[in-house]
């Protein structure tokens, strides 16, 4: 593989520590069972459980790939080529939804968006996660208060900020590589060809158009909204799950597939929302880059 893709590959996930705080810049310290739990009267700093874990997961991942890959070289070693591969399978599966204009730069977001959001899915099953930390006895049992740890995406605090900053980058990505013109065309642009159609028509379509656009503005700004819940939903319901059923094994095989496929769909999602306006030029036409977009959407 050339040494450009393997610096790419690395880049990625050097890019993770930047959106991990990000996230948990967002998250909140009050609120019901779902909210994070401050450690400020316990370690002196003001972060909450769920901002240590992404601390601590992030410096984590950090370590292991300068461990595994080391220094990049033009002929790879074993521990570059696995994450050479596994990074080159995630570029082929979000490119032709997203696009080759612009791949480059929702490439580091797609990836480190989904590694982050698997990680800290499937930190909620260790033993120690969210049962260690402060509390007092309950008939003969120790009852935790204050974890010391929690999954990043086990509260909405959390899941609302990664799906803030999905949202900030698809503005940013579209308004770089379509422009707000391309944007505000396709919303409310007449889809129809004119020179097929009668004026009367044509004009009707148009105003057709026009309440169609603004019902998707309306959807897009839905969309931190629904990303945010459907990942808080799975996870947080998971973490009931698992405590209902006496941490069953089948039950955390389940958690296992639930976790992956929960960041999967969270960024496949983010990469058709992308899709949808960027990807009308290089090898597709117009009309294929919404069908790319559409389908991986199904």
């Amino acid at each position: 593989m050339p040494p450009r893709v393997s610096a790419t590959a690395l880049k990625t996930l050097v890019a993770l520590p930047l959106f991990a705080a990000l996230a948990a810049t967002a998250q909140a310290a009050e609120g019901g069972h779902e909210a994070a739990a401050s450690l400020k009267s316990f370690i002196g700093l003001p972060v909450t459980n769920s901002i240590l874990t992404s601390w601590v997961i992030t410096l984590a991942i950090i370590a292991f790939v300068r461990i595994s890959v080391g220094t990049p070289k033009l002929i790879p070693g074993r521990g570059q080529s696995v994450f050479e591969s596994a990074l080159t399978a995630m570029r082929d599966l979000y490119e032709p939804i997203v696009g080759k204009k612009a791949m480059p730069m929702a490439y580091p977001l797609l990836v480190t968006l989904f590694v982050f959001i698997v990680l800290h899915n499937w930190s909620g099953l260790l033993p120690f996660v969210g049962t260690v930390g402060w509390g007092h006895m309950i008939e003969g049992h120790f009852h935790v208060n204050t974890p010391l740890i929690r999954p990043h995406t086990s509260e909405l605090n959390g899941t609302i900020a990664l799906a803030l900053v999905s949202f900030g980058a698809w503005f940013v990505i579209v308004m770089r590589y379509a422009g707000p013109g391309l944007l505000i065309k396709d919303l409310f642009g007449n889809k129809a060809d004119k020179s097929e159609i009668t004026p009367a028509i044509y004009w009707g379509l148009s105003l057709v158009f026009l309440v169609v656009g603004v019902i998707e503005v309306v959807s897009i700004f839905i969309r931190p909204v629904t990303l945010s819940m459907r990942l808080f939903g799975n996870v947080f319901g998971g973490e009931n799950l698992l405590h209902a059923m006496h941490f069953l094994p089948p039950f955390y095989f389940l958690e296992l597939l639930v976790g992956f496929v929960q960041g999967l769909v969270f960024t496949l999602l983010s990469a058709v929302y992308i899709g949808l306006i960027c990807n009308h030029g290089d090898d597709h036409s117009h009309d294929d880059g919404h069908a790319h977009a559409k389908e991986a959407a199904h």
